[in-house]
């Protein structure tokens, strides 16, 4: 998956989801990259795209494709 900008989205990237609400990338099925929290094992079989992003804020959130909301932090 990209941001709308055109750069890879990648585990233990700070993203921001939309206002006041951030996270961090713990899992990219696209680019084959788990944390240990969120394993291959876990999720390789459950989703098939995209990556899954953690939040104080919202939980677990499972994005398919970037939105426009969802901005790469650091």
């Amino acid at each position: 998956m990209k941001y709308l900008n055109g750069v890879t989205v990648h585990i233990n990237d700070k993203v921001q989801l939309w206002e006041n609400c951030n996270g961090i990338v713990v899992c990219s099925i696209d680019t084959n990259e788990y944390s240990e929290e969120y394993s291959e094992a876990d999720w390789k079989n459950t989703l098939k795209r995209g990556v899954l992003i953690l939040s104080d804020q919202a939980g677990l959130i499972h994005y398919e494709e970037a939105d426009q909301d969802l901005t790469l932090l650091g």
